[in-house]
């Protein structure tokens, strides 16, 4: 097991949650994922990250895989201009390489934002750290432990 998943993993069992990840074909697009679990793109929660350009810190926005992140909305929640947050820094702050970051398990939590559109559904599925791995989660329980503000930054 990846040292990305037992991270993720072992969140989840510190929050008290019974839920295992499930290993899949590698998904590269929310829609692949849905495919591959038997769910509707929504209820794929993407983790998007930024950088913010004035603080340098790597931002975390939890989105359904229905909806884009408006990067003037994002700015405006984050206060601050945001930038492509580039494989270094998601490596350094979150543990994850790009594509595989999940909404928790990071190394140094980043500041976060909550798609509210994720609490219509009662199940979720999130990236468990690796390409190859999600996990299928109570909304409520993901806002929770991904530390996030609800806030709506989508188009």
């Amino acid at each position: 097991m990846s040292k990305s998943l037992k991270r993720v993993t072992a969140a989840l069992q510190a929050a008290g949650l019974d839920i295992t990840p499930i290993e899949i074909s590698d998904a590269t697009t929310a829609q692949m994922a849905a495919d591959l679990v038997g769910c509707d793109i929504a209820q794929i929660a993407k983790s998007i990250m930024f950088r913010g350009e004035t603080s340098g810190a790597a931002l975390l926005f939890v989105t359904s895989g229905a909806n884009r992140v408006c990067d003037t909305r994002a700015s405006t929640l984050a206060d601050e201009p945001l930038g492509k947050a580039d494989a270094a820094l998601i490596r350094a702050q979150t543990g994850f390489a790009i594509g595989d970051v999940s909404p928790l398990g990071h190394l140094i939590a980043p500041r976060a934002f909550f798609d509210p559109h994720l609490l219509t559904f009662p199940q979720v599925w999130a990236a468990a750290g690796t390409p190859r791995h999600l996990f299928g989660i109570d909304p409520r329980d993901l806002l929770r432990l991904s530390g996030g503000d609800l806030a709506d930054f989508t188009t």
